[in-house]
């Protein structure tokens, strides 16, 4: 079969089951196929984007929960993801993605400066990106180095920006070092390159900037040690610890910690987060509950993209200091 003969194929399939409503017993019988070939086809679909899945959430922000978290922490959006019984964790950051990619589409316009942070959550965002969308003269850029230990690259925040700019049509810059060095001379030596400081000068323009929030309770995660490798064998965190951005760890008062590790990072400032028009938490789970409140009540945050549970738990911390507070 010519791939032109396979392409009209997956097309009338596509017709025959999302728009005629048939199903694939039936498509099966009517083309004369076997109905394995009808899934596997419609998998192909898919992947090929032939047709292409999005929930709309839009009308769950209804709820009301996301403006009460809104109003609560005082911030421009909020963006929740609904949970469903029996949803696998694959499925949740899936859907986490989706949402967040909705936003950005909506969000990010022609000649913005976007930055993006790693991790699971980031990549599962950017991976939902919309290829056919075109932002003139959009920049990508990665606020912070790369991995000391041995990640699945898709984590890497160079991939995750390289991806946004290629699904964009737009540019990026990448950094081409670890996020943690091994002293403070190096970083300093690493960071006075011509390269670097274009780095810094986009930094400092952020129009938009996309993070996930970590969280010492997770620091014995496979994804933590693969990112951090032997930057953390044997020191741990410290106990006033409650999470980072970026790097950028902070107290539970909302205070970022300056250490002998923060000499040996290359990423992003909490001034230069703090200085762009938006920047956007994506971030989910129990564990991390304490490090995203933080990050709301210290202001580190304008826009949250989260799940319903995460969201409940947050109102309900926020419930609690007021209850205590009269």
């Amino acid at each position: 079969m010519q791939m032109t003969d396979e392409l009209k194929m997956l097309y009338q399939v596509a017709r025959m089951y999302y728009e005629d409503n048939l199903t694939q017993g039936q498509i099966a019988s009517e083309l004369e196929i076997n109905r394995v070939t009808v899934s596997r086809m419609l998998k192909k679909i898919r992947e090929k984007g032939i047709v292409q899945i999005h929930i709309n959430y839009d009308v769950y922000q209804n709820s009301g929960l996301a403006l009460k978290l809104k109003e609560a922490y005082q911030l421009q959006d909020v963006v929740i993801v609904p949970d469903w019984p029996g949803q696998s964790e694959e499925n949740q950051l899936k859907e986490l993605g989706q949402a967040g990619a909705k936003y950005l589409a909506e969000r990010v316009k022609p000649e913005d400066i976007v930055g993006f942070s790693w991790g699971t959550a980031l990549a599962a965002t950017v991976e939902a990106l919309d290829s056919s969308t075109s932002l003139e003269n959009v920049m990508c850029v990665p606020l912070i180095g790369g991995p000391d230990g041995e990640m699945e690259s898709r984590y890497h925040a160079n991939s995750i920006v390289y991806d946004a700019a290629r699904k964009w049509k737009g540019f990026s810059k990448l950094i081409d070092v670890p996020a943690i060095v091994e002293s403070a001379d190096i970083r300093k030596s690493l960071t006075a390159s011509a390269h670097f400081k274009e780095i810094e000068d986009l930094w400092e323009r952020l129009s938009i900037a996309v993070v996930g929030i970590g969280s010492p309770l997770i620091s014995d995660g496979t994804n933590w040690r693969a990112f951090y490798g032997p930057a953390f064998e044997g020191k741990g965190t410290k106990p006033e610890v409650a999470g980072d951005i970026c790097s950028n760890f902070y107290t539970f008062s909302g205070e970022v910690l300056h250490t002998e590790l923060s000499k040996r990072t290359i990423s992003v400032s909490m001034q230069h987060l703090q200085q762009a028009e938006c920047t956007i938490g994506v971030a989910h789970s129990l564990r991390k509950k304490e490090a995203i409140r933080v990050a709301l009540e210290a202001g580190f945050l304008d826009v949250l993209v989260t799940t319903e549970q995460t969201a409940k738990e947050l109102m309900k911390v926020q419930e609690t200091e007021r209850r205590d507070s009269k």
